[in-house]
């Protein structure tokens, strides 16, 4: 009997953080001053010093660093002045933690449809924002794939309509040669083990609206030291929000901004070897008529740290056998058909949190043959090849 091919890489495994990075990390440590305020005097933190880096990276005035990308959604929407029970637009395939963001901050997550190259689909988005009044879109960039940017921040814009990009997947992309996360009021990034930069958990909330960052600075858990942020506005336009903003502690550390400043420098050349391994998968698996692979537009510039597909003739059935004999042969996929919750995979009528579920033919529909895997930078051409034979293989086996 002939050996069946395995892949023997694990799909979760990151490169080791940088000489630099573990440098800057035990000078920290060295002086024990780990949280963000605790500086000597005229000191900037390493926090302080991310803000500014990345503030001027993606071109806008305010930064402020959070223990996770989660936390800078949740604090974004409060920020932005959300009300409880106030609805919440958001495109229905995301993972967890945005439409936990959203319950999180009090409102009320509004599903939208998204079309058949994984983007909100912009009638369904027209349609609920009219049936709802909602004030807020929180338009996530799930796994990389950016809608038309120009045309969601107009329609924003004309409806009044304050626009939370996430980026969690995005950071790095652009469209038409404008950053992603520089489209909406306010945009959040993550910093959590499998995103472009990694400091195990970790955001950043972007912003140019000064009464939005001054609140976030409040809400991130500042207590009366917001005036050593060197990213906020004039300290008489405070006002009373120091006396009106809740305490949420959720600031991020010396010790991880202090690893992540070095990635941040790294990470245009680590978006061209994402997008090199992606390009390389596409051409591997182009042939395969039985694979539907996902165009991308000309006035987009992503980043392939992720690798999605369809396989269109397959019932729920196949899909789980492909999955279930891929996994055998060492390629991790995820399946977000699947009705079963799995690892970091759920889909949006597992979060019966939000109240029954919506009905999304669309979603559904699109989600039911959608495969999903990661490419982390561990991973070189050849790998990209076995994978790609095991895909075909497999593939051809459960049809």
């Amino acid at each position: 009997m002939t050996e069946l091919q395995r892949f023997t890489k694990p799909f979760t495994q990151q490169e080791p953080i940088s000489e630099e990075g573990i440098q800057a990390a035990i000078q920290v440590m060295q002086t024990g001053r780990l949280h963000r305020y605790n500086t000597l005097a005229d000191e900037p933190s390493e926090v302080d010093l991310l803000e500014q880096e990345f503030a001027r990276y993606l071109g806008v005035p305010y930064c402020l660093a959070c223990s996770s990308g989660g936390y800078a959604l949740h604090v974004a929407l409060r920020a932005a002045g959300l009300q409880p029970g106030e609805p919440v637009l958001c495109n229905s395939f995301t993972l967890a933690p945005v439409p936990g963001a959203i319950h999180n901050a009090g409102g009320k997550a509004i599903l939208v449809e998204i079309d058949d190259n994984l983007c909100i689909d912009f009638t369904d988005l027209e349609k609920k924002a009219q049936q709802t009044q909602a004030r807020y879109l929180m338009l996530s960039h799930m796994r990389g794939h950016l809608a038309d940017m120009e045309l969601i921040a107009r329609f924003c814009k004309r409806e009044g309509i304050t626009l939370i990009e996430d980026c969690a997947h995005t950071m790095g992309a652009s469209w038409n040669g404008r950053q992603s996360g520089s489209f909406g009021d306010i945009a959040c990034f993550s910093t959590q083990t499998y995103k472009h930069i990694n400091s195990g958990e970790g955001g950043l909330l972007t912003t140019t609206d000064p009464d939005v960052i001054a609140r976030a600075i409040l809400l991130s858990g500042s207590y009366m030291l917001y005036d050593r942020h060197p990213l906020r506005p004039e300290l008489e336009d405070f006002g009373d929000i120091p006396f009106e903003t809740p305490n949420y502690s959720g600031r991020m550390d010396n010790l991880r901004a202090a690893i992540l400043r070095p990635q941040l420098r790294q990470l245009s050349s680590s978006c061209d070897r994402w997008n090199a391994l992606y390009r390389h998968l596409e051409e591997n698996l182009r042939a395969n008529d039985l694979l539907r692979l996902i165009p991308r537009p000309a006035q987009e510039r992503y980043v392939g740290s992720s690798f999605q597909f369809f396989i269109p003739s397959f019932n729920e059935t196949q899909m789980a056998q492909f999955v279930s004999s891929c996994d055998a042969r060492g390629v991790s996929l995820k399946w977000f058909g699947d009705p079963i919750p799995k690892a970091y995979t759920s889909r949006f009528d597992s979060w019966r949190y939000l109240g029954p579920a919506p009905d999304l033919p669309q979603t559904e529909t699109t989600l039911s043959t959608l495969i999903d895997m990661r490419l982390p930078l561990t991973f070189n051409n050849k790998d990209i090849e076995v994978i790609a034979q095991i895909i075909g293989n497999v593939v051809l086996e459960c049809q």
